[in-house]
């Protein structure tokens, strides 16, 4: 295993993902195309590896996760889930629960680039990542019942991204959706031609880069703790939050910077 050292520099290579750092974005690829980069129980240690170096590196400022080939992921590699103990199986969903938290809780945004289908546990990552961009030949399922499997730990990040009756029917009919549908239920923020997704996903990761990393972490972490409390505790939560938003560096350069009608100089304090 390897992964970014400093100022997001490769250390030495993984096995299952590749990572290179353009500028102040790191893009991390699935690479087991054969396999359609299937989420082995190897490709995801890496990829937590992987992560918890970026969330370490205040060089890095976005995080744009994309795939080879022309499938995002295809889920579970099924080869590790046929004659297993409970154990085994135990230790595969508790390692993929960790990467979906993972790519949560570091402080750069990270975005998915979905050129290809994202079925089961690849539609999960899709649903876990922070934002996502598709291309148009993008498709999304989650359609472990057609085999007996039901995408359980799927359903945690798919109900958050989409809601209760559009997830269900998507777990229960296991039937796929286009990148339109997606759009329109809000898995992916939008779809561009798929000659652009790269691009796309580019200029909107360099949005995120511009502005101060310290505000955007604050802000993502933020975003994540008030989600699922009732309003008057994200409330509660959210003033508390940005009173200590508005006495950091950042803050007070930004608004400075602002009224002064000039481009501010971060600190990343």
């Amino acid at each position: 295993m390897g992964g970014p050292g400093k100022a997001g520099e490769l250390i030495m290579p993984y096995d299952n993902i590749l990572c290179r750092q353009e500028e102040n974005i790191q893009v991390v690829t699935l690479n087991r195309p054969k396999r359609r980069n299937a989420l082995s129980l190897g490709l995801m240690l890496e990829l937590i590896d992987c992560l918890d170096a970026i969330g370490r590196d205040p060089a890095i400022r976005a995080v744009i996760l994309n795939a080879e080939g022309t499938a995002f992921s295809a889920g579970h590699d099924l080869s590790e889930i046929t004659s297993g103990t409970v154990n085994e199986y135990r230790r595969l969903f508790d390692v993929c629960s960790e990467l979906m938290m993972k790519l949560q809780s570091i402080p750069q945004p990270v975005i998915a680039e979905v050129q290809g289908i994202a079925t089961a546990a690849g539609c999960q990552l899709v649903a876990s990542c922070d934002l996502a961009i598709a291309g148009e030949k993008a498709t999304f399922a989650t359609p472990g019942v057609k085999i007996g499997l039901f995408c359980t730990t799927p359903m945690v990040a798919l109900t958050r991204a989409i809601g209760r009756k559009r997830a269900m029917e998507m777990l229960l009919t296991g039937k796929q959706i286009d990148a339109g549908i997606a759009a329109e239920w809000g898995l992916v923020n939008r779809v561009v031609e798929q000659e652009r997704l790269s691009e796309a996903t580019r200029e909107l990761a360099r949005q995120i880069a511009a502005a101060s990393s310290f505000t955007v972490g604050l802000g993502k972490q933020a975003f994540y703790a008030q989600i699922d409390l009732d309003q008057p505790k994200a409330y509660a939560y959210a003033k508390e939050v940005m009173t200590m938003n508005s006495l950091a560096s950042d803050a007070q350069e930004g608004i400075s910077a602002f009224l002064e009608k000039r481009v501010p100089c971060w600190t990343g304090k």
